[in-house]
């Protein structure tokens, strides 16, 4: 199979799609590989670093659709990227699509069959494509959230981690799965006062026992919620609703009663955000002020780490790369009902059931879009 990996152009996005590791696992097997010029750089990947394992050097983005069958990305398509998309393309890549109406309109129209990281599911029922970009959401929000706390950068001035004598932060972790779990596991580090809501008392036994008493876990009603948030010096927006868009939880009236200065970091921004006063923000320009509230939302996260961001993703994605590319897309999405449930887009069909839900578009069982191609 003839395999494109572009360079990424959402702003600041310095992460790339494939590793050199990972190229040479595709070329040793007989597939080609074409990447764009430069699209490894920020990840620490020379060209030649790919041409070493086997791949061809691309001069274009344009370059690259055109010579590929399969286009392996990180973040969903830009607009640019999505006119060259035709009914041929294979995109395995983040997309989102519950958050992004436009985007989702334009793969309808390209034809292209469009594959979710996202909503690739195993057996256990989890999310491992986008486990491991979690994870690293997850402890860099803590990062964030504590340089945001600088008074140089808006914040109340509090060290997160206090010092004898002196009480730490307050952090609250909305949602305790993947994210939630690295968050905490960063703020008890930083000797922080940890509490997770949850709606899942199993999550929030778990988490109990992970960190042997440290956190504070509790279920995650209306007014616990409300009553956290306000107390709290950084909440942590840490929600997912498989392919859906993010519950908007924390609302403006909230951030009138929280102590000024503090801070809001919204991890589920790519999903539309569980704050109401949420916006998508860049690595250039990441926060924002409401309310004398710091709010962090920035969309891509994990592309503030490309290298480790890089080699985290391409490790996980490569057994699904590898079988699309060996078997042909058809058969392996036919073989794999996990990988099934990372289409997102068929020959012009919806085929997530949240995002057609979320537009009002009709929806067509994957299983169903690929009989008809």
């Amino acid at each position: 199979m003839d395999i494109g990996v572009p360079a990424e152009i959402k702003t600041a996005e310095k992460r790339i799609g494939l590793t050199p590791s990972a190229v040479s696992e595709l070329t040793g097997l007989g597939h080609n590989v074409v990447i764009e010029s430069g699209a490894g750089v920020g990840a620490g990947y020379e060209d030649n670093s790919y041409q070493e394992v086997g791949a061809s050097i691309a001069s274009s983005a344009a370059e690259v659709f055109d010579t590929s069958e399969m286009i392996v990305k990180v973040k969903e398509p830009q607009a640019s990227e999505r006119a060259m998309l035709k009914p041929h393309h294979t995109l395995f890549t983040y997309l989102h699509l519950a958050a992004d109406q436009p985007q989702t309109d334009e793969l309808i129209k390209s034809g292209a069959t469009c594959i979710a990281y996202e909503t690739v599911t195993d057996d256990a029922g989890r999310l491992p494509l986008l486990a491991p970009m979690s994870a690293i959401a997850g402890r860099m929000s803590v990062q964030a959230g504590a340089h945001a706390l600088e008074a140089t950068q808006g914040g109340s001035g509090l060290l997160l981690g206090g010092v004898p004598g002196v009480r730490p932060g307050k952090v609250v972790i909305i949602g305790g799965g993947v994210v939630g779990e690295n968050a905490a596991e960063m703020a008890v580090g930083l000797k922080a006062e940890v509490t997770v809501l949850d709606r899942n008392p199993k999550v929030l036994e778990e988490l109990d026992k992970r960190f042997n008493g440290r956190i504070r876990t509790v279920y995650s009603t209306n007014a616990e919620l409300e009553n956290s948030v306000i107390d709290a010096d950084l909440v942590i927006g840490a929600v997912l609703v498989k392919g859906a868009r993010a519950p908007r939880l924390v609302t403006r009236e909230m951030l009138s009663r929280m102590r000024k200065g503090s801070v809001l970091v919204d991890v589920a921004v790519d999903q539309g955000g569980c704050f109401e006063t949420t916006k998508a923000t860049t690595h250039l320009d990441p926060t924002f002020v409401v309310d004398g509230i710091v709010h962090y939302c920035v969309a891509n996260m994990p592309g503030g780490v490309p290298r480790t961001s890089t080699q985290a993703l391409s490790n996980a994605t490569l057994p699904y790369v590898v079988a699309l590319a060996n078997k042909g897309v058809l058969e392996a999405l036919q073989q794999d009902p996990h990988l099934l449930n990372g289409l997102n887009v068929c020959d012009g069909n919806i085929t997530d059931k949240a995002v057609a839900e979320t537009f009002s578009l009709d929806y067509v069982a994957p299983i169903e879009a690929l009989s008809a191609k």
